[in-house]
């Protein structure tokens, strides 16, 4: 084995786009992004009740790319299958369930250094975009369970907001919208940026950089300045920096 490469990250906004199966709309990005020296895929299916069942669904639709596809939830020592694996993905469900599973598994520390020591890829799809970030804070789902913090894997230095939602202007709802609850959550000190990943986004990290791909572009919050709207193909390699809050 020769040195470790850098960090490898694609985190998507959503596995399922309407009118498409599971992972449909990019299986192209993960087929290029998995490479031909992944073998076999270690699918963390935590944020599911049904553990089996989503296993099973993964396991069709990476066989049917080329990959085997182990799930953590089978191994009688969930630390040893990570030490182990060649690439992780893990699924979308409810955040909280996923994060508390991890923390319960002891895997954070483990998955740090599998991917951002070993370089191992890591794909992460909905709450698994989630746990990938700084924290969990911008997530949309209810708190369904109590993990003993909301900081994940910080695997970069910022938070995402799957399914990011543009306000309907033609809506009669009356609850916040996307934008207000992101703008509460910047309301307090030293929160990092966030990244309003739409559905069909998604953001493939090499390294040092960074890079907006899919179809639906995405919106930047950043805390106390305007949100900015960004294209498919925008360089985010900024928000990798430790002073990320500016803009260069």
């Amino acid at each position: 084995m020769g040195a470790p490469g850098p960090r490898r990250l694609l985190l998507v906004s959503n596995s399922t786009l309407r009118g498409g199966g599971y992972l449909g709309h990019c299986q192209q990005h993960v087929r290029s992004f998995l490479g031909q020296k992944v073998k076999r895929v270690l699918f963390i299916p935590y944020a599911l009740h049904d553990r089996d069942a989503y296993a099973k669904t993964a396991r069709e639709k990476f066989e049917s790319l080329g990959y085997g596809l182990d799930s953590i939830h089978d191994s009688p020592d969930p630390v040893e299958a990570v030490r182990k694996s060649e690439a992780i993905f893990i699924g979308g469900g409810n955040t909280f369930r996923l994060l508390k599973a991890l923390y319960d598994n002891s895997l954070l520390q483990e998955i740090r250094k599998r991917v951002l020591e070993d370089g191992i890829p890591y794909m992460g799809s909905s709450a698994g975009t989630n746990v990938a970030t700084f924290s969990i804070n911008t997530t949309n789902d209810m708190p369904i369970v109590y993990p003993p913090s909301l900081q994940a894997l910080g695997l970069v230095p910022f938070n995402i907001n799957p399914h990011y939602l543009d306000p309907d202007v033609n809506s009669t709802h009356m609850g916040e919208t996307r934008a207000e609850r992101i703008l509460q959550y910047h309301e307090e000190p030293n929160t990092p940026p966030v990244l309003g990943l739409r559905e069909g986004a998604m953001l493939l990290v090499e390294g040092d950089k960074a890079t907006l791909q899919g179809v639906t572009g995405a919106r930047l919050f950043l805390r106390g300045e305007k949100p900015t709207e960004h294209e498919p193909g925008t360089d985010f390699s900024f928000l990798l920096t430790d002073g990320n809050s500016q803009k260069p």
